[in-house]
């Protein structure tokens, strides 16, 4: 890891990861976090649109607002968790973290959860991202 830099960890001997996400992050001391709340496909208009693609284009969009609200952006986002209610979904999900990474060149930790459900039954993703930026 290069001192006081973000960086991606990519060790030998673990097969590589299955998408655009690091098996690891290792983060300076001396950064502050930004965390979101987790994020569901809620438009600002109370719509919720059908598919998962869809769902998740919002989770990302809301993400994106709140990571500027506290002074970072998709490029600081060193942890992604998101979940989703059926492996059926999981392709829309990753399409649209996908095409939110596509310009990053140091990409976060990720991981991708199968839950039984969310508050409301037409909710088929959600998304919460940590951020690290300088102080």
């Amino acid at each position: 890891m290069t001192e006081n830099r973000i960086a991606a960890l990519t060790p030998e001997g673990i097969a590589p990861p299955f998408a655009r996400y690091a098996q690891g992050v290792a983060v300076p001391a001396g950064l502050r976090f930004v965390y979101t709340s987790g994020q569901l496909g809620l438009a600002e208009d109370g719509s919720v649109p059908e598919g998962a693609a869809a769902q998740a284009a919002i989770c990302f969009g809301n993400v994106d607002r709140i990571l500027a609200a506290g002074g970072a952006t998709r490029a600081d986002v060193v942890r992604i968790n998101a979940y989703v209610t059926d492996r059926a979904h999981m392709p829309g999900y990753m399409t649209a973290r996908d095409a939110w990474l596509k310009d990053i060149e140091r990409l976060p930790a990720s991981t991708l959860v199968i839950v039984s459900g969310f508050t409301r039954v037409e909710f088929l993703v959600e998304v919460e991202v940590v951020a690290a930026v300088a102080p």
